[in-house]
C-alpha cells in the first residue's frame, strides 16, 4: 500500500476545539432562551416543537457517542492511548454511561478534546494520535447534531416569522445561532476530511471556501422552501417529512451502509442519514455515487419546486407582496448556483486520494472497524510503527475523496467513481 502522511495535532486543532465548544454552548443557550420566550408568551405549541427538537437531537447524539465508546473499548490496547485520567474515555464505564443518560456525553467529549489537546500542544506531552482521534469524532457528532437540531430549528424560526409576520430579537438570535452552527459544521467537517489526504497542500483553503459555498447555497434554499411551505400548510409538513424520511431510510438500506459495528447502531445511522438527506446530500456508500447524487438532486429539485408552487398558490398576496416574487426567483437560482459551485469543486479542487487503507494482515478478521492500527503510515512527529486512526472518519473520507472503493468486510478493493457529499 502507498504510504500516507497524516498531520500531527496542532494549535489550529486546539482552536477549532475551543470554538466548537463555544458554538455548542451558545447554540444551546439560545435554544433555552427561545423556548423560555415561547412559553412566557403562551406559544405552547411552538415551545413543544422546539423542546422536542432539542431532546431528539440530544438523544440521537448521545446514542452515537455511547455506541462509539462501546466499540472503542473492544479494541486491543485502546486504553493505552486514552489513559484512566481522561474525562470520558477512562475505565469508569458506569460514569460515562451516566453522563450519556444525563445528556452530557457530547459536552464531556468537547472537554476531553480540549484537555487532551492542551496537554499535547501546550505541554508537549504524548497523545497526539488520541487528540486527533477525539476531534474527528466530535466533527461527526457535530454533523449529526446540526441536521438533527440546527437545520430543523432554523426552519421553525423562519416559519414562525412568516406565520406571525413579526420578527423579534430572540428569533434573530436563534436564527444567527443556528446559522453559525451550520456554517461551523461545514468548515470543521471539511477540515477533518482534508486531514486524511496524503498531502494537505494539494487542497488548500480555497477548496474549503468552495465546499462551504456549495453547501450553504444548497442548504439555505432548501430550508427556506420548507419554511415557506409550512407557513401556508402547517398541518402537512409533518406528513411531508415522514414520507420523505421513510423513503430516504429505505434508500440508505438499499445502499447497504456498513458504518456502525452493530445492527442496532447501523439502523440508527440509516435513520439519521434519512434526516440529513431531508436537508442535504450526504454520501454513505461506495460505488457509482455520481448517479446517486444526480438522482438525489433531481428529486430534491422537483420537491422544492412543488413546495414553492404550493406556497405561491396558497400565500396571502397582501402580506407577502413585498417579498414573494423575489423569493420565487431567488431560491431556485440560489440552488442552481450551489450546484454550479459543487461542479466547480469536483472539476477544480477534488483530489485523487491514495488507495484506501487496508487492514493490517496481522490483525484478526473480526476486529471492530471503529479504530484500527495501520502500518506503513507515517506521522510527522512519529516514532511509532503504527497509528491510532479514527476509522469512522477515515470511512467518510474514503467515500468523499477516493476513486477506489474498499469493502469493509474483505481486504479487496473495487473500482468506484469519486464520491459526492
Amino acid at each position: 500500500m502507498e504510504g500516507a502522511t497524516f498531520s500531527k495535532y496542532s494549535w489550529i486543532d486546539f482552536v477549532f476545539s475551543v470554538i466548537g465548544v463555544c458554538t455548542f454552548l451558545v447554540d444551546w443557550g439560545s435554544d433555552v432562551w427561545v423556548a423560555t420566550e415561547f412559553y412566557r408568551r403562551g406559544d405552547f405549541f411552538w415551545f413543544a416543537v422546539l423542546v422536542g427538537l432539542m431532546v431528539l437531537s440530544s438523544v440521537v447524539v448521545q446514542m452515537f457517542s455511547w455506541f462509539w465508546l462501546k466499540y472503542d473499548r473492544q479494541l486491543p490496547e485502546f486504553s493505552a492511548h486514552t489513559g484512566a485520567d481522561t474525562v470520558l474515555f477512562g475505565d469508569k464505564v458506569r460514569l460515562s454511561c451516566l453522563l450519556h443518560v444525563l445528556q452530557l456525553g457530547f459536552l464531556c467529549r468537547h472537554i476531553s478534546a480540549i484537555r487532551q489537546g492542551f496537554r499535547v500542544w501546550w505541554r508537549k506531552q504524548e497523545g497526539s494520535e488520541y487528540a486527533v482521534y477525539l476531534t474527528h469524532d466530535l466533527s461527526m457528532l457535530r454533523l449529526i447534531e446540526t441536521f438533527c437540531e440546527s437545520a430543523p430549528q432554523l426552519t421553525l424560526m423562519i416559519y414562525v416569522m412568516l406565520r406571525t409576520n413579526k420578527a423579534r430579537t430572540v428569533q434573530f438570535v436563534s436564527i444567527a445561532a443556528s446559522t453559525t452552527s451550520i456554517v461551523w459544521m461545514v468548515v470543521d467537517y471539511h477540515r477533518s476530511l482534508r486531514s486524511f489526504l496524503p498531502d494537505k497542500a494539494k487542497q488548500g483553503w480555497g477548496s474549503s471556501l468552495v465546499y462551504f459555498l456549495w453547501n450553504l447555497l444548497l442548504i439555505a434554499p432548501r430550508v427556506a422552501a420548507l419554511a415557506l411551505f409550512s407557513s401556508v400548510l402547517p398541518g402537512y409538513i409533518a406528513a411531508h417529512f415522514l414520507i420523505m424520511w421513510f423513503v430516504f431510510v429505505l434508500w440508505a438500506w438499499r445502499q447497504r451502509t456498513d458504518f456502525m459495528d452493530s445492527v442496532g447502531g447501523e439502523w440508527l445511522y440509516r435513520a439519521t442519514v434519512g434526516l440529513i438527506w431531508y436537508f442535504s446530500w450526504f454520501n454513505v456508500a461506495e460505488g457509482r455515487t455520481r448517479g446517486r447524487s444526480i438522482i438525489y438532486h433531481s428529486f430534491i429539485t422537483t420537491d422544492g419546486a412543488i413546495l414553492l408552487a404550493t406556497w405561491w398558490f396558497y400565500r396571502d398576496p397582501v402580506l407577502s407582496e413585498s417579498y414573494a416574487l423575489a423569493l420565487l426567483i431567488t431560491l431556485p437560482l440560489t440552488y442552481l448556483l450551489g450546484l454550479l459551485f459543487k461542479a466547480l469543486y469536483y472539476c477544480c479542487f477534488h483530489p485523487k486520494l491514495w488507495r484506501p487503507l487496508a487492514r493490517d494482515p496481522g490483525l484478526p478478521d473480526d476486529l471492530p472497524d471503529a479504530v484500527v492500527s495501520f502500518r506503513d503510515i507515517s506521522i510527522q512527529d512519529d516514532t511509532l510503527s503504527s497509528q491510532l486512526l479514527n476509522k469512522r472518519m477515515a470511512c467518510h473520507a474514503t467515500h468523499f475523496y477516493s476513486d477506489q472503493g474498499v469493502d469493509r468486510n474483505t481486504n479487496h478493493t473495487k473500482t468506484a467513481e469519486p464520491s459526492h457529499l
